[in-house]
């Protein structure tokens, strides 16, 4: 018994679909038949043709994950004795196998004091595992080395926004006037009964946030983040 999930899955992976789409144009169908696909929970076979002749992938493999990815080469059909790849479908319903694309935003955006938060600037797409993605989850990509040193230039952040209630020592995105989304520390200074960014540098000016600001001003806290050692 075919598992529709756990092809349509390998399907995407071995097409670099990201999708239904994409896979549509792939296929040469309309979009309208993955949806209808989806629903059955059946894929054609005229799916596995098309993608043997286009690619030369396994239709073994796309349906059970057995035996080679591929059947056919530039130097034409691999022998039968060929290395053969058995796995366990079952991985491809585990939820890091599976992946959502969510849209980017920058962390530069026009916020001034005393204003609600202001709409961000979408500036990509990035395909993301699940447990890495959600509704409440809002994915940012860092341009400069600002805010180093936990973070580099070329990173991309998770920002949770369903985590607000702010804790020293924790991690959060602030709105901060006419410098945009800032990734800090916070910390409760009890001498002044407030919050303060904990600065990136010791030469940086210590930023308090007034009580009556939390709550329009603190975005979510940081979830994780994706950045090259």
């Amino acid at each position: 018994m075919v598992i529709f999930q756990t092809s349509y899955d390998r399907i995407r992976f071995a097409t670099n679909a990201k999708t239904q789409e994409d896979l549509a144009n792939i296929l040469e169908i309309k979009q309208s038949s993955i949806s209808d696909a989806k629903r059955r929970q059946t894929i054609p076979q005229v799916w596995y043709v098309k993608l043997f002749e286009k690619f030369g992938l396994n239709p073994d493999w796309l349906k059970q994950g057995i035996g080679p990815m591929y059947l056919r080469t530039e130097q034409g059909y691999l022998p039968k004795d060929s290395p053969q790849i058995y796995e366990d479908p079952a991985h491809y319903g585990e939820p890091l196998a599976k992946s959502i694309l969510n849209t980017v935003y920058s962390l530069h955006c026009n916020y001034y004091a005393g204003t609600t938060a202001p709409k961000l600037e979408a500036t990509g797409k990035i395909a993301l595992p699940l447990p890495y993605s959600g509704p409440n989850i809002i994915v940012f990509y860092s341009e400069t080395d600002a805010l180093l040193p936990l973070i580099r230039k070329n990173t991309y952040l998770g920002v949770n926004t369903e985590y607000k209630s702010l804790a020293s020592g924790e991690t959060y995105a602030v709105f901060v006037p006419f410098e945009g989304i800032l990734i800090r520390k916070m910390f409760f200074d009890t001498q002044k009964d407030s919050f303060y960014l904990k600065p990136s540098k010791n030469t940086d000016t210590v930023r308090y946030l007034p009580p009556n600001e939390y709550k329009h001003r603190v975005l979510g806290k940081l979830s994780w983040i994706l950045q090259k050692v």
